[in-house]
């Protein structure tokens, strides 16, 4: 260790925020969190969603292409096709990108890759707490933890859990928000 008054002076200005320069408030996610993924089987369901998707779009413009012989038709089913592969690779990413932390007072879910959003809800703002399972979900044996509050723009959701991690996050959250309510 240097000798007192051998250290660099601390950064002032814009920039010292406590962060390392050129992070911002989402760069990287806050890493004083244990974040929790979530599961990896919901690729496959977002990856079949895109198929049905991609199958209905590749259906349409080869039938308008066969029908009429038009070059744009052609040019068409290409398009569909790269946007398929270029979703099918942002969803992985996507789902990767998706986790969930619980702290003492809140509840932080973070998810995006272009665009980052980091979710914060109290415990005590929390309404009500939905579980729910389509059917593709139930397939893979997933559930989705839906947060509901009296701001509609501040509901968050935890998707890709299995089905007993879903459970005991909703009957954590619910006892959570009965217990630190404020008068709701």
């Amino acid at each position: 260790m240097p000798a007192p008054g051998l250290l660099p002076p601390a950064p002032s200005g814009p920039l010292s925020t406590g962060a390392s320069v050129g992070r911002g408030p989402l760069e990287p996610w806050p890493d004083t969190v244990n974040w929790q993924p979530i599961c990896t089987d919901l690729i496959w369901v977002e990856l079949i969603r895109l198929g049905v998707v991609v199958a209905i779009g590749l259906a349409v413009t080869a039938v308008g292409w066969a029908l009429s012989g038009h070059w744009l038709f052609g040019l068409a089913v290409a398009v569909v096709v790269l946007l398929g592969v270029w979703r099918a690779i942002a969803i992985v990413r996507a789902v990767r990108a998706w986790g969930y932390a619980e702290r003492e007072n809140d509840l932080l879910v973070r998810h995006g890759l272009l665009v980052r959003r980091l979710s914060i809800v109290p415990y005590s703002r929390m309404q009500f707490v939905d579980v729910s399972a389509g059917p593709l979900e139930r397939a893979f044996d997933l559930a989705t933890v839906q947060l509901h509050t009296a701001a509609a723009a501040s509901d968050a959701r935890v998707p890709g859990l299995r089905p007993a991690e879903a459970s005991r996050l909703r009957d954590r959250l619910t006892a959570l928000g009965e217990d630190r309510a404020e008068g709701l």
